[in-house]
């Protein structure tokens, strides 16, 4: 498939995500008070497998997601996935009329999620003990750049920062080339995966005691987490890990390779029967008798030699062919795809990976399924992300206010 070509919409068959049941966390109610990024992906995470998600928007500055990417008719697209199985409600939590609201809303929730800086809460009269006394078994997590305490808690904080500071940035792009940052929310997406099971871990524990708890979740830290063992390595050798590309310092032939038709594949040789296995693919078959060939240190410090290899085998063959071979040879291949290439792809298409959404402004829309497929009690997208306060009333209604409250509570521009 061409790269410059349209992909036809009929390539892709969207598999539906079963909705039967009401989900594995039904039951379970989530106040969103945050915004971008990490704090509203987490509750977006509890609600497709059933939570009852409550966003909460001020009612003049909405979530400046609903701004953020390419809109459509002047509706945010990156909002309809951040806010999908969301109700929307506007409130003003730095006027006392939205402190009291939020407090009700805390008294039967079970979950709050927020990302203001630290003592912002506080000074609105919305902090922990005053959260903990409307509900001692709530659970507050709180997303910020750097924590609740520390020299640099107060600090603006994002995910940029984060990569930055991780030491993500300092080991990727080329040697010779500048620390490089990913094009994505990258350390946000991996904080709200991190929040999500830190609240589902603080709910566990409120089995056990009867008490809610905080969780303090500084986005800088799921991002060292995943970068692996760099302090062990730099405590007991003091090495520091190096930009290399999209070679490995472990292994090799590991790299992106561009194919006769002119697009990419990338190959991993991580197991050493693989990296045999290329060799004698790409008719290479003597270096697997090189005494250096026998671990992953010693491909990678003769990293020049396999790529020329692997890639003036993989310059002369189609996209196609190489990845035919490959396969049949049971080495690791995988094409470098752009979001077309995902929408056509069988296996992303066996798995129901990208689902359709039914949207009251937009109508159908393609995007991404739940996280995780669950054999007896799927989690499913019941709707898009709603305009902003859409579900205000409905909500406050149920909290047991009159119409005359509400209306006065907009009045004073409380909602």
């Amino acid at each position: 498939m061409n790269e410059d070509s349209a992909r036809p919409q009929a390539a892709f068959a969207p598999t539906r995500q079963p909705s039967e049941g009401p989900g594995p966390l039904a039951g379970l109610r989530v106040i969103d008070l945050a915004t971008l990024f990490a704090g509203p992906l987490a509750a977006t995470l509890l609600g497709d497998f059933g939570a009852e998600v409550i966003k909460v928007e001020h009612p003049r500055k909405p979530d400046p997601s609903r701004g953020h990417g390419p809109a459509k008719n002047g509706v945010g697209l990156w909002w309809k996935l951040l806010g999908r199985n969301k109700r929307n409600i506007t409130l003003d939590l730095s006027q006392p009329a939205g402190r009291d609201v939020l407090l009700r809303l805390a008294a039967e929730a079970d979950v709050v999620i927020e990302n203001f800086r630290p003592g912002t809460l506080e000074r609105w009269g919305l902090g922990w003990e005053e959260l903990s006394a409307a509900n001692p078994r709530l659970v507050l997590a709180r997303v910020t750049g750097f924590g609740q305490f520390g020299p640099y808690a107060r600090r603006p904080g994002f995910g940029t920062l984060a990569e930055a500071m991780s030491g993500f940035a300092a080991i990727t792009g080329e040697p010779d080339g500048p620390p490089t940052l990913p094009p994505f929310g990258l350390a946000d997406s991996i904080a709200a995966l991190s929040t999500a099971y830190a609240v589902m871990t603080a709910l566990a524990g409120r089995e056990h005691t009867g008490r809610g708890q905080v969780v303090d979740m500084a986005i800088i830290e799921p991002m060292l987490t995943v970068l692996g063992p760099q302090p062990l390595w730099y405590d007991q050798l003091g090495y520091v890990q190096r930009r290399t590309g999209n070679r490995s310092a472990n292994n090799a032939p590991r790299n992106t390779y561009r194919t006769a038709d002119g697009r990419w594949v990338a190959v991993s040789t991580s197991a050493q029967s693989i990296a045999e296995r290329v060799m004698r693919l790409v008719g290479r078959p003597e270096v697997i008798e090189e005494e250096w060939f026998a671990t992953g240190a010693g491909r990678a410090a003769h990293a020049d030699e396999l790529d020329e290899a692997v890639g003036s085998w993989i310059a002369a063959h189609s996209r196609d062919e190489v990845v035919a071979a490959f396969e049949k040879a049971e080495a690791a291949i995988a094409p470098i795809y752009d979001i077309r290439d995902v929408l056509a792809d069988e296996q992303y298409r066996a798995l129901g990976s990208i689902t359709e959404v039914e949207d009251e402004e937009l109508g159908t829309l393609r995007m991404q399924n739940v996280l995780f497929r669950l054999s007896r009690t799927p989690g499913s997208i019941r709707w898009a992300g709603r305009p902003h306060g859409a579900d205000t009333d409905t909500v406050l209604t149920e909290l047991g206010m009159s119409q005359a409250e509400i209306a006065a509570l907009r009045e004073e521009g409380v909602l």
